[in-house]
């Protein structure tokens, strides 16, 4: 089942999704760009920054929408983000809310992540991890299990509060209730489709889903009952979303200390940098609370509320949310009852690398020759050219996604067509200020192309034609231009260029054609004046012999006084054209 949908029509090749990929999980094929859901953790930055909304989340709103319509007893687990995310007055106005759509309970995932704390608190007692890494952010999970392998053994083996407390509903509903997760994370989707833990979840919707169908359903929050949510109070375990929330729990869960350091790290660049430490044993006896969102879950990429502060949002969660732990006594029956333990697996691409020569063609292909033409701009996405390189080798790139060598190809081609084409071209902006003028024109105007674009238009010709297309936007084709102080003649084609907001015209050189024509009306003319001399010969012999011949004389000079002016008139028709 497809998470992020991509819509190719939308795509424009910026590339910007690439450079805002930490991972490269998005590769381009065909000029389009395409999500490769293998290496892909659903951080949802590249629908964050798709300038064209060329990516958009595939919502379960429908599916729960049937849900409830056909009457199965559908139940929201709701993430302690909603604190900070949706406005109310009282926190039972959202279970009223929530129910009025249709819902049969509503309960908070905080539930569950204290159930994930009270493992997280067993695993720091027992203190045989050297290093620890909480396992709440899917997102995180991801990272570690596709691109850092080798430190799966650090991860927690613990489920996440979400699937946790999905299990734990099953539990008590029975398994043919409808479990809805609602949050702010596109990951939480993947991870409820998990085999790991499939069944737990039903569905996801995000609190823009919600707040979408509420608007539809006519509901205001604010103006909604006050319901109190039917599970234990969470405590705090509802600070889990925001940075510093799950060490702030295990503190106040742990009766005990340990000899753990703590450490919380948020946003996927550090994430990664975090990693590279551990990877090379910099970082021991550690326990790391690690989350790919910046600031956390209140910062998720469903979050698109901008007036939303989350710098706020954390203040007043960690001021209102009191820092008790839930007594043991609620939870031990249900840790006895129930399995909350999750494995880890190597999912890490195997993914073939090119040789040097390899890389090297590559980079003879985009005109890097020596080491001074990787340029390492990043416009293509990837930081340096040898990424670039081995994502083309790898097939997840393709050539032309080089801008610099892309620019310079174009104007190669256009130097190209400029130097060797016969013709005329000249381009001008709006005050006729000439901006491109083709080497052969210094044959016609004795200009050479670097003085003439040191020049305007109206130095050297008249600009009338020019002036017009630019003013109405209109074409003008075919027509004949002669410039007797220069000793040609042309045939112009002059047009607007609205993108560019600029003239282009081409003058195709027609001298000799037209003095071929002036040769052939000559010829003409003396074919005509030659029968003129035989016309009037004709009337003196005509005049002698007039009784003899009648009215046949004045048939005959009609007829030849038709030939003449037929001549003329074929001479003057080639001279139009």
């Amino acid at each position: 089942m497809g998470i992020i949908d991509f819509k190719a029509t939308k795509c424009k090749h910026c590339y910007k999704c690439i450079r805002n990929c930490e991972v490269k999980a998005v590769m381009i094929k065909n000029e389009l760009a395409e999500i490769m859901p293998d290496q892909c953790i659903l951080c949802g930055k590249c629908m964050q920054v798709c300038p064209q909304s060329a990516k958009t989340l595939i919502s379960d709103l429908d599916l729960v929408k049937g849900y409830i319509s056909r009457g199965e007893r559908t139940i929201i687990s709701l993430a302690p983000s909603y604190m900070g995310l949706l406005k109310y007055d009282s926190i039972g106005q959202i279970n009223g809310a929530l129910r009025k759509l249709g819902f049969t309970d509503v309960r908070e995932t905080a539930e569950g992540a204290a159930l994930v704390t009270a493992e997280y608190t067993r695993l720091l007692k027992e203190g045989k991890m050297d290093t620890i890494i909480t396992t709440c952010c899917p997102g995180v999970n991801d990272l570690v299990e596709i691109y850092y392998p080798q430190l799966i053994p650090y991860l927690a083996p613990v489920v996440s509060p979400m699937i946790a407390h999905g299990k734990l509903l099953k539990t008590e509903m029975g398994y043919d209730t409808k479990v809805v997760f609602l949050g702010p994370c596109i990951a939480k989707k993947k991870e409820a489709e998990d085999a790991r833990h499939a069944g737990y979840i039903d569905a996801v919707l995000s609190f823009v889903d919600i707040k979408r169908w509420l608007l539809e359903e006519g509901i205001s929050i604010e103006s909604c009952e006050d319901i109190p949510f039917t599970n234990q109070n969470p405590r705090v375990n509802r600070l889990y979303p925001v940075a510093n929330g799950i060490i702030s729990s295990v503190l106040a869960t742990e009766k005990e200390g340990d000899h753990y350091r703590k450490l919380y790290v948020h946003g996927i660049r550090n994430c990664m940098d975090l990693c590279d430490s551990i990877t090379e044993g910099t970082m021991e006896g550690c326990f790391i609370e690690m989350n790919v969102c910046s600031g956390g879950c209140i910062n998720g990429p469903l979050v698109e509320d901008e007036k939303i502060s989350r710098f706020k949002v954390k203040l007043d969660m960690e001021e209102t949310i009191e820092k008790e732990p839930v007594p043991w006594e609620e939870i031990n029956p249900i840790m006895d009852q129930l399995s909350f333990q999750k494995h880890f697996m190597n999912r890490a691409p195997e993914e073939v690398m090119p040789t040097e020569a390899q890389i090297k063609e590559i980079f003879k292909m985009t005109g890097k020759r020596k080491p001074e033409d990787e340029l390492n701009c990043g416009a293509c996405g990837y930081s340096t050219c040898r990424e670039k390189a081995i994502a083309v080798f790898q097939k997840k790139a393709e050539l032309n996604m080089c801008i610099p060598f892309m620019n310079e190809k174009a104007e190669s081609l256009s130097n190209l067509v400029l130097e060797t084409s016969p013709n005329i071209v000249l381009i001008v902006d709006k005050d006729m200020k000439i901006l491109e003028f083709s080497g052969v024109g210094e044959k016609y105007f004795g200009k050479s192309r670097q003085e003439a674009l040191t020049m305007y238009l109206y130095e050297f010709i008249d600009p009338s034609d020019f002036q017009w297309v630019y003013k109405t936007h209109q074409k003008i084709h075919g027509k004949k231009v002669s410039y007797g102080e220069y000793g040609f003649s042309t045939m112009q084609n002059i047009v607007y260029v609205e993108k560019e907001d600029m003239v282009l015209a081409t003058f195709i050189d027609i001298t000799r054609e037209e003095e071929l024509a002036k040769q052939e009306y000559e010829k003409k003319l003396e074919t005509i004046d030659l029968a003129q001399k035989v016309i009037h010969k004709q009337m003196m012999v005509a005049q002698e012999i007039a009784g003899l011949l009648g009215e046949t004389t004045a048939e005959t000079k009609t007829t030849l006084t038709k030939l003449c002016r037929s001549l003329l008139d074929e001479g003057s028709e080639s001279e139009v054209r």
